[in-house]
């Protein structure tokens, strides 16, 4: 689940038992934050991000996940005249590489579904499938999935105290 402000790896047993949980929060690093500034800074629209990483030829490195220094990473390939879509992709891949470490922590199953914001930039997606050479299931509205949870975890809760 890569949010707003964090992004978390959540592996789920039996009966969606959570089993074991690892979560980046110490920054924005890698979240959907991080794109928004990479996005204004790249001077292009967030929702076009995952569509011009597809048209990458070349594969950046962007080696700062730091949103500051990402950010001066970036700027700098603009003023080297490095195509946006390949900044766009090294960008994605940068995010993916991190998550898939964190991933690595909680151990990574055969089934994997990918949720939050950034779910919606297939940028990350296929990088992320990639590296972890495996396709992902990704709901039709992924930035709500832990709302509705959420939700449905209170409205058992109220059941079970009314009774």
């Amino acid at each position: 689940d890569i949010g707003g402000q964090d992004s978390k790896t959540i592996r789920v047993g039996e009966n969606g038992h959570v089993m074991d949980f690892a979560m980046n929060d110490k920054c924005a690093a890698g979240t959907g934050r991080f794109f928004e500034v990479m996005a204004r800074a790249l001077e292009i629209d967030l929702d076009d991000m995952g569509t011009l990483a597809a048209r990458a030829n070349k594969k950046l490195s962007i080696s700062s996940m730091c949103t500051v220094f990402a950010e001066s990473e970036v700027v700098s390939l603009v003023a080297r005249g490095e195509p946006v879509e390949d900044i766009v992709a090294g960008l994605c891949r940068a995010v993916a590489e991190r998550t898939r470490a964190l991933a690595q922590r909680v151990g990574i199953s055969p089934e994997v579904t990918m949720t939050g914001g950034v779910a919606k930039n297939l940028g990350v997606v296929r990088a992320l499938e990639e590296l972890l050479g495996q396709k992902f299931n990704i709901p039709a509205e992924p930035q709500i999935v832990g709302a509705l949870g959420a939700a449905l975890f209170a409205r058992d809760a109220a059941g079970k105290a009314g009774s």
